[in-house]
């Protein structure tokens, strides 16, 4: 996104604006959306939208810098549509695009409403501005946690909506007839009575200067033109010939490159550097030092290489130098068995529920480090000057990169200009802001655009990791072998009191115990907590399917051993404790009709299932395995979906053959490990990928449901691990309950 782009959204800057992002107050437009939170929560706000400004920029590439400003007399009724003379509409998307199809989902509910078509729209990045742009279901304005949908159903419905009962009103205006004589069909205004037709760009003057109207009802499902359909990705094209923008295709002029080298370990500092080797690489210009790495600074990423390989680098290693995982592991452990934690549930009288028990199962799970290893390595582009500041990237968060570059260059935010671009791989690391401030730090000692990258080895070994969870379960059985008392213990890092704070109470951190918290399942008597335990150095952040993919992994593990102990069939025992959530029922009978579940698996193979209610919701995954010689094949995955109304059946599919991709990869083989305070794996050779030839036949059921929307992006992520782990032990006869699979079985 171009500096013009972000000038043009952002409007003049009012000075109430105590940020510098906010819009002339001149300008402004409102009128009321209400946005509804997640299941459950009830929550109600309503907030007003500013308009846009006049002079916006017109923008034909997706992902790409805009071209120069358009004209004066654009309309924009709110901050996510802008319509010009032309009748050219560009759609401003609040939520970045990472590969999950906001770019299209989100514009298909504007357009919707707009009465435009899909195809005959732009897209535009929003700029950083909390107020336009934030995510009550997330606090802010950043792109996580599978709410893009959730959050846009109604507040894009409602923009494309007030926009189109603006630009009738006009039109009615204009030809002093009633506006309910008049409808809207594609991107004009139609008065059928006497056969009269006007296209939106020749309204846009006189609709920007009707009051908004206020609540604006909206079209019944049965009238959806776009909604429900499968629709073509907008972005796919740029993709697919090379125009499309990712923040490591930035080029700006005069710009030079920056390979990295952090401190091998967690919080140790630089020491000394003898770079008098890398200074004699041709195109190698200068070094530059900050407080936990070095930087070479070349004419290309291959100079700025070579020359960090040159480097003699003496590192301060601090208290983390001898950090092992037996220690992180103990600590864990410990945890584990000291005192109470934060309760997350309790049901009933759990104690008398155990002692009334016949039978009792203990077990404990532990899940692994893992990378984000996101095909686009972590990378920021920057020009810090005395007077201002640019940075270029694809981030998650584009508010807190304005809030970081605030405080590393001193400038206000009203001299930072924040470029995002697509984003080749987000799964949670481009929720964190580590390499715009280390890029920023760079700059600041250059003066001249820098870009900024880490290597695919300074990546894996740097990242902010998935932490090691640990966890306790309990059940006891009654004589039927149906639970009666069921505890579960949760303990591990949280990431949540360090990326938000205020959403830790009382100890408890709510992503940790997310689906552990509240099961699908008939169970009288429950305790759940939250012990939290730091993984000393170690920097933990969030990763795809967040806290569902552990919490999954342990409950539908431990759901089919209580299944063995009571020697009853894992679906059948499922069904029995389902009676009270016909949603999660109905995903685990669309499942496993279609997997041909009760249907015998020849020797060696194995098939295991899954259910889990999360993002609002409901998956069941059935997995077919081979097992040889202690390697796991995938045979076959069958899911099972209920997220509510469709928005795009393509992206729903993608997204959920992507997830269990993913799942699959981090179930069979992701582990990072930690010896002598630094990490051991470095490269796709030792933190292994699922190959496109291991890629199983992935079959997607979409049940068809008139509830709200829910999240798409990360459930089958979350939903694979517990599925493909009870296959292995359909298979053998072995219960895993570590991952990643691949190396227990090897060791076990």
């Amino acid at each position: 996104m171009s500096q013009g782009l972000l000038d043009a959204q952002n409007g003049p800057r009012s000075k109430d604006d105590a940020n510098g992002r906010g819009i002339s107050r001149r300008t402004f437009l409102k009128f009321s959306a209400t946005v509804g939170a997640a299941a459950g929560g009830g929550l109600l706000l309503g907030f007003s939208i500013p308009a846009m400004s006049q002079g916006q920029a017109d923008k034909s590439v997706i992902g790409g810098d805009a071209a120069e400003p358009a004209q004066p007399g654009v309309f924009a009724p709110n901050a996510f549509i802008q319509i010009d003379t032309a009748g050219k509409v560009t759609l401003v998307i609040p939520k970045v695009e990472m590969g999950q199809g906001v770019y299209t989902s989100i514009p298909m509910l504007i357009a919707e409403e707009l009465e435009v078509l899909l195809d005959s729209v732009t897209i535009d990045h929003a700029p950083p501005n909390e107020k336009l742009f934030s995510d009550p279901l997330l606090g802010g304005q950043l792109t996580g946690g599978s709410t893009s949908i959730r959050y846009a159903w109604d507040p894009m419905r409602k923009a494309g909506a007030t926009a189109r009962v603006l630009l009738i009103n006009a039109a009615a205006q204009q030809w002093q007839v009633d506006p309910a004589t008049c409808h809207a069909q594609v991107g004009q205004v139609i008065h059928a009575e006497s056969n009269r037709s006007i296209g939106y760009g020749q309204l846009v003057d006189a609709a920007a200067k009707l009051p908004a109207p206020q609540n604006v009802p909206l079209k019944d499902p049965k009238e959806f033109k776009i909604i429900g359909t499968s629709v073509k990705r907008l972005d796919s094209p740029g993709k697919v010939d090379g125009t499309a923008v990712f923040g490591l295709d930035v080029r700006v002029p005069n710009m030079v490159y920056a390979a990295i080298a952090n401190c091998p370990v967690f919080g140790g500092t630089l020491g000394s550097v003898d770079d008098s080797n890398a200074k004699k690489i041709p195109g190698v210009r200068q070094v530059v030092k900050i407080d936990n790495a070095v930087a070479v600074i070349g004419d290309h990423t291959w100079a700025a290489k070579r020359g960090v390989a040159a480097l003699n680098i003496t590192w301060n290693e601090g208290a983390g130098a001898n950090l092992s995982m037996k220690q992180i592991v103990d600590d864990l452990a410990a945890a584990a068995d000291h005192g109470t934690g934060a309760v997350a549930r309790k049901d009933g009288d759990v104690n008398k529920g155990f002692n009334d028990a016949k039978t009792r199962v203990d077990a404990v799970y532990q899940q692994p480090f893992l990378a984000h290893a996101t095909m686009e390595p972590v990378n920021c582009t920057v020009h810090v000057r005395p007077d201002g500041c640019d940075i270029w990237l694809g981030t998650q968060v584009p508010t807190r990169i304005v809030d970081t570059a605030v405080k590393v260059t001193g400038l206000p935010a009203d001299k930072i200009l924040v470029h995002n671009h697509l984003l080749g791989g987000g799964f949670g690391r481009r929720l964190e802001f580590d390499m715009a401030t280390q890029a920023l730090k760079i700059g600041k000692q250059l003066g001249t655009p820098v870009k900024v990258f880490f290597t695919r080895e300074e990546d894996i070994q740097h990242d902010m990791f998935r932490p090691y969870y640990y966890d306790k379960i309990s059940a006891g059985l009654d004589a039927n072998g149906k639970p009666v008392a069921w505890q579960h213990r949760i303990v591990g890092s949280s990431i949540l009191a360090r990326f938000a704070p205020p959403a830790v109470r009382n100890g408890l951190d709510p992503d940790a115990v997310e689906v552990a918290s509240d099961l699908p399942y008939d169970l009288p008597n429950q305790l759940i907590d939250y012990v939290r335990q730091e993984p000393r150095t170690v920097p933990t952040g969030f990763w795809r399917g967040v806290g569902p993919a552990r919490s999954t992994f342990v409950v539908e593990s431990f759901i089919d051993e209580l299944a063995a102990q009571a020697k009853v069939d894992p679906v059948k025992y499922r069904r029995d404790l389902l009676g009270k959530s016909p949603r999660a029922l109905g995903v685990l009978n669309t499942a496993t009709k279609a997997a041909g579940w009760g249907n015998s698996v020849p020797k060696g193979q194995g098939r295991g299932v899954s259910v889990m209610h999360a993002f609002g919701s409901f998956f069941s995954m059935v997995v077919d395995v081979t097992v040889d010689q202690g390697e796991v094949t995938v045979n076959r995955v069958v899911c099972a979906v209920d997220c509510g109304m469709v928005v795009n059946p393509n992206t729903i599919e993608a997204q959920v053959q992507g997830g269990i991709i993913f799942g699959i990869t981090g179930a069979l083989y992701s582990e990072i490990t930690i010896k002598d305070g630094r990490v051991e794996q470095n490269n796709f050779t030792d933190y292994r990928m699922l190959r496109i030839d291991q890629t199983p036949p992935i079959e997607v059921n979409i049940v068809k449901s008139g509830e709200a929307p829910g999240g798409i992006g990360e459930p089958g992520t979350a939903a694979l691990a517990a599925a493909l782990s009870n296959a292995v032990y359909s298979a053998t006869g072995r219960r895993l309950r570590q991952l990643p699979v691949g190396s227990q079985l090897k060791t076990a």
